[in-house]
């Protein structure tokens, strides 16, 4: 047989778009946000609510490269120190949201209760993770690319695989836990897909309450995950023809930094960017995290 036997290869298929689980929850909640966030990618400043979110989740993912039994919560602390320097490094702005050294002090502190409280809910010298802070993607048939960060992915010996996500929060009310699990589906779907194995648990550790929302996940709710992003794509693709992002007001407006460009607030948006970032460009966290994921050990 010669080379011209062979069929050619399967041309590769072009990305139309891509979603995380935050740009898809974005939308739901209020297009226009999708559209700041997504298209004009205006910057979110700094808050200290948020840095805490993002210093905890680093000491928790610098935790599991100690060995096991030096998984203590006098270890997780001594992480602290060394994690806020790294964070300032690379966020500068960071360092100026405490006017003065006991501010920052006590900020420090609410953070390490957040990490003590970890401790209350599982015991991490029985764990040991997969992959932590890992960038999924899973390119759909018709081209749309679902790509998110999995906090921590463990695999059981037996091949079962737990997806966990550390929310420094507290834990939604009951009529709001459909909401906080779609996240966890959509990592599911995307793990499901690329390794052919549905997640035996999906969970969501809650640190402001120390809480658990814990749910085993089937075929039939990855499938309808599945087709609820292909329709939410349709939406977005629809608004992106026509600029046409719509804003949803909701009391969740009262945590959006963006109100001064919001028409429901008396704002104007900016006008359309002359630029729209491609269809497969990563958010610049997202780039971070494929930066961990191919670093070597």
């Amino acid at each position: 047989m010669t080379t011209t036997d062979l069929a050619p290869a399967p041309a590769p298929l072009p990305v139309v778009g891509s979603l995380s689980p935050s740009r898809a929850g974005d939308f739901l909640t209020c297009p226009l946000l999708y559209r700041f966030r997504s298209i004009d990618r205006l910057p979110e400043p700094a808050s200290p609510e948020a840095t805490r979110g993002t210093l905890v989740h680093a000491v928790l993912e610098r935790l599991f490269d100690l060995p096991a039994a030096e998984r203590t919560p006098e270890r997780a602390a001594a992480l602290l120190g060394p994690a806020w320097e790294a964070l300032q490094s690379e966020e500068p702005e960071v360092a100026a949201l405490f006017d003065d050294e006991r501010e920052l002090a006590d900020w420090l502190t609410s953070a390490r209760a957040l990490v003590d409280a970890y401790f209350s809910l599982e015991d991490p010298r029985r764990r040991e993770p997969a992959a932590r802070e890992q960038l999924v993607e899973w390119l759909m048939p018709g081209g749309l690319r679902l790509r998110g960060i999995v906090d921590r992915l463990d695999v059981a010996p037996t091949g079962d695989v737990m997806i966990t996500d550390y929310k420094t929060g507290r834990a939604p009310g009951e009529m709001f836990e459909a909401k906080a699990l779609f996240q966890m589906k959509f990592y599911g779907l995307v793990l499901w897909r690329t390794r052919g194995v549905v997640p035996r648990l999906l969970q969501l550790l809650y640190l402001g309450d120390e809480e658990v929302l814990r749910y085993a996940p089937d075929e039939a709710d990855l499938l309808a995950v599945e087709r609820k992003l292909r329709a939410l794509w349709e939406a977005v693709e629809r608004a992106t023809q026509a600029r046409d992002f719509r804003p949803r007001p909701s009391r969740l407006c009262d945590w959006c930094s963006h109100q001064a460009l919001c028409p429901a607030f008396g704002g104007t948006p900016p006008p359309w960017p002359e630029r729209v970032p491609g269809p497969d460009e990563l958010l610049p966290h997202q780039v971070r995290a494929a930066e961990r994921s191919t670093a070597p050990a």
